[in-house]
């Protein structure tokens, strides 16, 4: 353990600053797909039994009108944050008739391209939007890619916490710039450290032959209708084919809050000629927002983000560089197949103690090279982390994914034992101990349980994955929510479409001056 983190374990895990490390902040985004009884992708809108997609606070949609987007709110404890996230699920599963929620990330059989919906928001200027933002998607990158769910989990420190290390360590930044390089130090940690998310967490190792629609590729032949790599983890945070090139010179930077939004600034109004080509409109008709790099910031795939509550009409970057950063919303996680969440509060603690150890430990700059290793690392543990002997770079040399994981596990523990104290009990230290199980024996990791189920069973990974699909439709259709929450669920649903129908009904101006204004509200922003 560093000095430094000795220090600041030492002032948090004081009688009287201890509480502070109760009061982070979780929440949870969940995408899944909903398919019909047969398995397949369902084509229908968006139930408005739901409420509005556009307006309701907990439920979207993300890129097809297919993929259901549940959003918890921020709560202090992990297990509230699951519980909200279950009620969702509940409320959800009352308004579908005979249809399901996909269980996977890597998703089901899909129709050819041009039948897969894009998401609809209605006819406001800010629903339009949001609608062509999507066929650009659809342009640059294939709609098929668009269909893929994941899990993003939000996480927050207590705001007390910054002032308090701020003051200890003698800093001379204002308290927003203090907490926003901590943030931006927290994220630089998570890219040295994240292929060990993907080891413990990763699950899928597998997906529908039909889903690289003939692209090349480097997989293996499960069976007839399943591609795979015998040791991977996430295929989903592979590339697959289907990495943006206009992207891969994208590499904002995390050395500072500054740089890392000026990136995406720049990123957000340099052209791009392949996209030049395509054109904004085509026959009258809007094909894209713009033909740069990226047309908004979220365009830009990243397996984390800073982030900052955005005020009404208020872009991500705007808040960012008016306020600072606020929490971290981590991106990489894939949905368990095995869980009704996709996630659970054993990984939820296991996440805090990773995301804490990343806040508190030192976190120099990325240089060019340690920078590549990062990502080389990632990428090695997606497509092969249980290949037995693996060996990743740390600090230029070659060290074994085990010794390196058990040596990261070791050192969350008096993080454990801190929450421990908090909380009471011993949730943190078992989270932690069923993490280097896995480290011990790779079959206990998710993705090893996938292609054991598949290989077991026989079964193709649709298959398995519509199997799972079924047990946690039922598992959410055997207890209702109780009347009093679902009238409240109910009541939310027709806000969210009063609040759309407003929308809609009040003076919109031009469509084209309102994308203008929206294209060009980032890039004069000053700090």
């Amino acid at each position: 353990m560093s000095e430094l983190l000795q220090r600041r374990l030492a002032l948090l895990g004081a009688p009287e600053h201890l509480p502070l490390l109760g009061r982070s902040l979780h929440g949870i985004e969940r995408e899944c797909l909903r398919i019909d009884e047969h398995g397949q992708l369902a084509l229908t809108p968006h139930p408005r039994a739901l409420g509005s997609t556009l307006t309701h606070p907990q439920i979207t949609t993300d890129y097809s009108e297919s993929l259901l987007e549940f959003i918890t709110p921020a709560e202090a404890d992990p297990a509230q944050t699951l519980a909200d996230l279950d009620r969702v699920h509940r409320f959800t599963y009352s308004k579908l008739a005979g249809e399901r929620l996909w269980s996977a990330s890597m998703p089901c059989s899909l129709p050819e391209e041009a039948s897969i919906p894009i998401a609809q928001y209605g006819d406001s200027n800010i629903g339009r939007l949001k609608y062509v933002y999507r066929q650009g998607l659809a342009l640059r990158y294939g709609k098929t890619m668009q269909c893929i769910a994941g899990i993003h989990y939000n996480f927050s420190l207590a705001e007390n916490v910054w002032p308090l290390l701020r003051q200890a360590e003698g800093s001379s930044l204002a308290p927003r710039d203090y907490q926003s390089e901590r943030y931006i130090a927290l994220i630089r940690n998570f890219r040295r450290y994240s292929w060990l998310l993907m080891y413990l967490f990763g699950a899928s190792p597998a997906l529908d032959a039909g889903f690289l629609r003939g692209h090349p590729h480097q997989l293996k032949q499960l069976d007839a209708d399943t591609l795979y790599l015998p040791y991977a983890t996430s295929l989903r945070m592979s590339d697959l084919g289907y990495q943006s090139s206009a992207q891969s010179g994208l590499t904002p930077c995390y050395n500072d809050l500054a740089s890392y939004t000026d990136s995406l600034r720049q990123a957000v109004s340099t052209p791009y000629p392949p996209y030049a080509a395509i054109g904004i409109k085509r026959d009258g008709e809007w094909q894209q927002l713009n033909t740069n790099v990226i047309q908004i910031e979220n365009e830009y795939y990243s397996s984390i983000r800073p982030k900052r509550v955005t005020y009404s009409g208020e872009r991500p970057i705007q808040a960012l560089m008016a306020r600072g950063v606020q929490y971290v919303e981590v991106r990489c996680l894939d949905i368990n197949p095995f869980l009704p969440l996709g996630i659970d509060l054993e990984e939820a603690r296991f996440l805090d103690l990773f995301l804490l150890y990343c806040a508190l430990q030192d976190s120099p700059q990325l240089a060019g090279g340690e920078c590549r290793a990062c990502t080389d690392n990632f990428l090695k543990v997606v497509k092969e982390g249980r290949r037995p002997g693996l060996h990743l770079q740390h600090d230029g040399e070659q060290i074994g994914l085990r010794d390196w994981g058990v040596a990261l596990l070791d050192a969350f523990a008096p993080i454990a034992d801190l929450l421990d104290r908090v909380h009471g009990g011993t949730a943190h230290a078992e989270a932690l101990a069923s993490q280097r199980a896995k480290l011990d024996d790779p079959a206990l990791t998710p993705s090893a349980q996938v292609l054991a189920e598949l290989q077991g069973r026989g079964e193709s990974f649709a298959a398995f994955a519509e199997r799972q699909s079924r047990v946690h439709e039922a598992y959410f259709r055997a207890t209702p929510l109780e009347a009093k929450l679902h009238g409240e669920f109910e009541a939310m649903a027709a806000q969210s479409l009063a609040e759309q129908e407003e929308l809609e009904a009040a003076p919109r101006g031009d469509f084209d001056a309102f994308v203008a204004a929206y294209q060009a509200s980032i890039i004069g922003v000053a700090v």
